[in-house]
């Protein structure tokens, strides 16, 4: 398994355990739940910028028939994308702490509520679906990483060395 491939895996565990710790604010209190929410979306980033490649490569190749499996995780990914944006974005709106933090107020709305309560109860639905299309990979990566390893053999020679008879 590959460096990168792990680096990826414990990235995508950590965002997903995030995410479950971020939608449940009532448990992590407001402050957590903000300063958590920021973290995520730097994790997100990373994880775009892990995966940029094969964003590329597909975007590319999206209406080709080599493409048609990779549809489907494409716009789910990239419904995923709009709902974070939305989320985020709501959530800034909404703050208590992170934006008073930087010295900025800003009008509350019902509004902004409704739409981040909104975009998160999609975002949820998005993830799981997410995790359902990538299921295999990350099963594929556990069973890598908890696989025994194999020691190479030590080549020996091809003939067995002697010793000299001593005679006293």
């Amino acid at each position: 398994m590959s460096k990168q491939n792990k680096n990826r895996l414990w990235l995508d565990l950590g965002t997903f355990v995030t995410l479950l710790l971020v939608s449940a604010p009532r448990t992590t209190g407001d402050t957590i739940h903000e300063w958590l929410a920021l973290a995520l979306g730097g994790a997100i980033v990373v994880h775009l910028l892990f995966n940029w490649a094969w964003i590329v490569e597909i975007t590319s190749r999206l209406f080709t028939k080599s493409a048609k499996n990779s549809r489907t995780s494409y716009f789910l990914n990239w419904a995923l994308f709009l709902s974070g944006i939305m989320t985020i974005l709501s959530g800034l709106m909404i703050s208590r702490s992170v934006v008073p933090f930087f010295g900025l107020l800003l009008p509350q709305s019902g509004s902004w509520r409704q739409l981040h309560e909104l975009s998160t109860n999609i975002i949820m639905i998005l993830m799981g679906l997410h995790v359902a299309l990538h299921w295999n990979w990350i099963v594929n990566m556990f069973k890598h990483m908890s696989a025994p390893r194999v020691l190479p053999r030590v080549a020996s020679p091809a003939m067995p060395i002697q010793g000299k008879d001593v005679r006293a």
